[in-house]
């Protein structure tokens, strides 16, 4: 990943937000300022990931699906931005190891659980992928939810939750039962975040 570059993005990104959707980010000291970390968000846009990680003091590397990285420019931009492919619908070792590499590094890895985009802009069912990364990679599960709709001009906001303790999980063998209680654990944070929002509109 090239920082200049990825510092060149994030400002352009910042601009663009601030500008077009009149974006407003909370939560952002939530964040740890160090170690591995998983940032959990639900997923409404193809905008999500430049929103997300724009949003963010530190770098984020996002997992993006295996067709984009087939398009020779965006290709290129992507890679730069820290992007690495996944093939979705399989367990893809390849894309589990690097997201494993990010987190062990100390990096920030984006994921969205739901592994697809809400047509409705509500939750979908979400994958179990993103609680085994965070339980292997041993790194620390930030929830986060976009409160659309990208309007031009219209506020976007996105809000940053607190680390979830997920002691009781680490340092045994998972289950698919134990997985997916960690998911739902973390979808259930995106949802009461997303509730916030409606609770607070302003």
């Amino acid at each position: 990943m090239s920082e200049l570059l990825y510092t060149i993005f994030r400002a352009f990104f910042r601009l663009f937000f601030t500008v077009f959707y009149r974006w407003e980010v909370r939560g952002l000291e939530r964040i740890p300022d160090r170690e591995g970390v998983v940032i959990c968000c639900n997923h409404i846009s193809n905008l999500d990931p430049p929103l997300l990680g724009s949003a963010m003091h530190r770098p984020v590397r996002f997992m993006a699906k295996e067709e984009l990285f087939r398009i020779p420019v965006l290709s290129f931009l992507i890679r730069k931005f820290g992007a690495f492919p996944v093939q979705r619908g399989s367990a893809d070792k390849r894309a589990i190891k690097k997201a494993l590499s990010i987190l062990k590094q100390g990096e920030v890895l984006g994921v969205f659980p739901e592994g697809t985009r809400s047509k409705t802009g509500k939750l979908g069912e979400a994958h179990t992928g993103a609680s085994f990364i965070a339980l292997k990679g041993e790194g620390q599960v930030v929830p986060a939810a976009i409160v659309g709709p990208y309007r031009l001009f219209r506020k976007v906001t996105i809000i940053f939750g607190h680390p979830l303790d997920l002691s009781e999980y680490r340092g045994q063998k998972w289950t698919s039962q134990s997985l997916k209680e960690v998911t739902d654990r973390i979808m259930g944070e995106i949802d009461s975040l997303l509730e916030e929002s409606r609770r607070d509109p302003s």
